[in-house]
């Protein structure tokens, strides 16, 4: 467990690559994350997020590490305390039509599009299409206090959104895996066939 002196110094150093940008001339440094590349199901969503530079949140983290309250609690925070941001996704259409690689890129930079920054650190370690200067950063949710924010608010948004598919199609479960390729989501597969939120390619070996 973390002391508070080491939470204060992990916090602090998420900034590291944003003050290096800031001290290049950049302004306004935003982060960008996907969420949903994995899963069998549903539209793969990301977020971007221009924090006010050095603004601490307690408890900011890689959404991965965080439990589902806290990540519901963050994303409240992120939203009212950010400069900018937004999330946006690409279907599961789009999906079938560019790849799940390349729709998670889509999806970021129609994200980066809407906000107001002038550059952008991208979670990872490949992108190749951005509407403002970036840079990539391998587990960039966990070095990147923007990147980490970005991250929260595409998995909140891409869960929120998987309740709600769980309502239009009840006996798959999906409140309950988020569309992953859970033991419990491939026996309803079997069983119900694939429904029109599935992604073909991803299903057809299962049924």
């Amino acid at each position: 467990m973390r002391t508070k002196e080491d939470e204060e110094r992990r916090l602090l150093s998420m900034w590291s690559e944003e003050e290096r940008l800031y001290g290049e001339g950049y302004s306004i440094v935003c982060g960008a994350d996907e969420a949903g590349r994995g899963p069998l199901a549903g539209d793969v969503f990301a977020a971007a997020v221009a924090l006010p530079r050095g603004l601490i949140i307690p408890g900011l983290d890689d959404s991965k590490k965080l439990t589902e309250k806290r990540r519901e609690e963050l994303f409240g925070v992120i939203c009212e305390r950010a400069l900018s941001y937004a999330v946006a996704r690409a279907t599961v259409a789009e999906i079938a039509e560019i790849n799940i690689r390349n729709a998670a890129f889509l999806a970021m930079k129609r994200a980066i599009g809407q906000i107001n920054a002038d550059f952008a650190i991208i979670d990872g370690n490949a992108f190749n299409d951005c509407p403002i200067p970036f840079m990539t950063l391998v587990k960039g949710d966990s070095k990147s206090a923007n990147v980490a924010a970005a991250s929260i608010l595409a998995k909140v948004s891409r869960d929120r959104y998987m309740l709600e598919l769980d309502k239009k199609y009840p006996q798959y479960g999906f409140a309950a895996h988020k569309g992953y390729g859970t033991k419990r989501h491939i026996e309803a597969l079997r069983e119900f066939g694939a429904c029109e939120a599935h992604r073909d390619l991803f299903v057809k070996k299962f049924i």
